[in-house]
């Protein structure tokens, strides 16, 4: 006998029909607990080789020698194991260079997601919970910023501040809030009409202590999905701005920039934007896939805490069964 079915046979020998229901939750988390572990072990990789490059970079991200220009990747025909993937129009290593540019995406990525919650988060909360007036305006303002795609809006507005790590940062956290505030103010509507936050209320505490004291620690798992969901699209921002030479400048290399570089010789030197748009997508494929499991993960325990307040009906006990012609007294 398989394990399901000796989870799906009850003390008569008849099979449950609840079995599948309860398993299948626990099958989730653990798929869900898998794609994390695996996702945010390649992400932690990422972060020390960052971290650590001056110490894992074979050379200098800025420095190169004219008689290295354009060389292949170490496998191929006249290229070196010196500069395992190659060197770039200027003779910089490649390698180097995709190392050094980690360091600026994510920091881009998780600092602009940071400005953008610092903005969003709390309007979203005022938002949802005071409702009214203040929320209309709020609502109305989002709903203003959404109507642009969030790229144009960030190219539009680099456009005009100009390029540069700071500009990067404020331009992509200020476009990025309303994403915040939206989704954080369905989930405060929800939450105000709990009976411990009308308790709160009850009791005469201030709107201000139970927003951040009742409420806003139940939108702490929202939160958490939507901010690394918006680390990837930061990052994926930041590359566009660079490749358009309206993100952060040379000689800071950029994956962005990379690519920008690497346009020209496409064709002959596929090297040169073939391993920065690998970079990206692993680094946003991540992101996203670690915000997916998050997500099944919030969502696995949030369903088992609410299955265990309601009788399962397969376990419940049965009514007692009533002979013909018996009556309750």
């Amino acid at each position: 006998m398989t394990a399901p079915d000796q989870l799906g046979t009850g003390a008569s020998g008849g099979r449950d029909p609840g079995w599948r229901r309860r398993l299948l939750p626990e099958r989730l988390r653990h798929r869900a607990g898998l794609v994390a572990l695996t996702s945010g072990g390649v992400l932690l990789v990422l972060v020390l080789v960052a971290v650590f490059a001056p110490v894992v970079a074979p050379h200098s991200p800025t420095g190169g020698e004219l008689v290295d220009l354009l060389k292949p990747p170490a496998w191929m025909e006249g290229g070196s194991w010196r500069f395992p993937l190659g060197t770039d129009a200027l003779g910089r290593d490649e390698l180097s260079r995709l190392i050094y540019s980690a360091r600026i995406s994510l920091l881009v990525g998780f600092l602009a997601a940071l400005i953008a919650s610092a903005v969003g988060v709390p309007l979203g909360l005022v938002s949802g919970y005071l409702g009214g007036r203040v929320d209309s305006a709020i609502v109305g303002v989002v709903n203003i910023m959404m109507a642009f795609p969030f790229l144009l809006l960030a190219l539009l507005v680099a456009a005009v501040t100009g390029p540069g790590l700071r500009n990067v940062l404020l331009i992509l956290g200020l476009t990025g809030w309303p994403i915040y505030t939206r989704v954080i103010r369905s989930v405060v509507l929800e939450l105000r009409e709990r009976t411990f936050v009308t308790n709160a209320r009850v009791l005469g505490l201030s709107h201000l202590r139970v927003m951040f004291r009742h409420v806003l620690p139940g939108v702490w798992p929202t939160f958490l999905v939507i901010t690394s969901l918006q680390i990837g699209h930061m990052i994926l921002a930041e590359a566009f701005l660079s490749f358009l030479g309206l993100g952060i400048q040379p000689p800071t290399p950029t994956w962005g920039g990379m690519l920008d570089d690497g346009r020209a010789h496409i064709y002959d030197q596929w090297w040169l934007t073939t391993f920065p748009g690998i970079a990206i997508l692993i680094t946003v494929l991540c992101v996203n896939l670690l915000s997916d499991s998050i997500r099944d993960l919030l969502a696995g325990s949030t369903r088992q805490v609410a299955s265990t307040d309601e009788p399962d009906p397969a376990t419940a006990p049965a009514a007692p069964a009533t002979r013909q012609g018996d009556h309750p007294s």
